[in-house]
């Protein structure tokens, strides 16, 4: 893998002792044929925390949470995923599914060279890491899941049309339709700019999303995700759901309008493993962005709880 040390000033979140200017490290991830970019952090030898963000998202992020956990002596990385990357952009709606996902992120610990990992995953990120957790309990020390319920109880939501959660689903019709990234991207990219906005607090958050994602190649690669992995509204639940052994804290928001109360609350039932549900009062979709002082408190209680494990 490659390395390349950057110092980047504005990484400094108002959340625990820390320096007050960071450096992280962007790196460069083979796996598969792939290459996949990723900002890192901490100690070589520190315990893997691998960061997985969603739609429309990057490893940029975390960048308020890559600090914080390197100083705990952790080794931190937030890769730009599949259809993210440049060098890991297949053009089929197939290279997206969900068995590749996982896979990528596998690959990459393994890369890293990390038998073992723990996982925290926002958003479609946090969808992989809920199937990566049940899929290979062997290699995951710890879950945490943002926002996304566990995907049998997402899966079992959308199964009634007429759900709270098939409601609040409803956009992912537009976002998996063929072209919809030209939607997006139509008069200057209102549309993906007025996303963005939701959660880039300055002009530079804004130009660094922009740069990853505005171009119909980057776009429609990262809307993929809704084509080929996400349940339809009236499927059938999974007649065997997949049950996570690994310790988890799932933490979801009251006012996060894609993921109904109900659905995220359902997620215990397939929890085997230590489970800790936490509910942000008054915070929305982008929680690492818009409660960074309360998600970094929670990860940094819950890493330091499982370290070693």
């Amino acid at each position: 893998m490659l390395f390349l040390t950057v110092t980047l000033g504005w990484l400094a979140p108002a959340c625990l002792a820390q320096p007050t200017e960071e450096e992280l490290e962007q790196i460069e991830i083979p796996v598969g044929g792939f290459v996949f970019d990723a900002l890192a952090a901490g100690p070589q030898d520190g315990e893997l925390v691998l960061l997985l963000h969603g739609f429309p998202q990057a490893g940029y992020a975390w960048r308020n949470q890559l600090p914080v956990l390197a100083t705990l002596g952790f080794r931190v990385v937030a890769p730009d995923q599949r259809g993210y990357s440049a060098g890991a952009r297949p053009p089929e709606v197939s290279d997206y599914a969900m068995e590749e996902l996982v896979g990528d992120v596998l690959g990459m610990a393994t890369a890293l060279g990390y038998e073992r990992f723990h996982l925290v995953g926002h958003d479609w990120g946090a969808a992989v890491a809920w199937i990566l957790a049940s899929s290979a309990p062997e290699r995951v020390r710890s879950l945490v899941a943002l926002s996304t319920p566990h995907m049998t109880a997402f899966a079992r939501a959308l199964s009634d049309p007429n759900s709270a959660q098939s409601q609040a689903s409803g956009y992912m019709t537009m976002f998996r339709s063929d072209g919809s990234e030209q939607f997006f991207l139509a008069n200057e990219a209102r549309f993906l700019k007025g996303m963005l906005s939701q959660f880039s607090s300055s002009e530079t958050d804004l130009d660094v999303y922009l740069s990853l994602l505005g171009t119909p190649e980057a776009l429609g690669a990262a809307l993929n995700w809704y084509r080929a992995a996400i349940p339809t509204q009236g499927d059938s639940p999974p007649a065997s759901p997949a049950m996570v052994s690994t310790p988890t804290l799932y933490v979801w928001s009251t006012e996060d309008s894609a993921f109904d109360r109900g659905t995220a609350e359902a997620s215990a039932e397939f929890v085997t493993g230590p489970y800790r549900f936490e509910v942000l009062e008054g915070v929305g979709h982008w929680i690492a962005e818009n409660a960074t002082d309360d998600l970094n408190k929670l990860l940094v209680a819950h890493l330091e709880q499982w370290r070693g494990r």
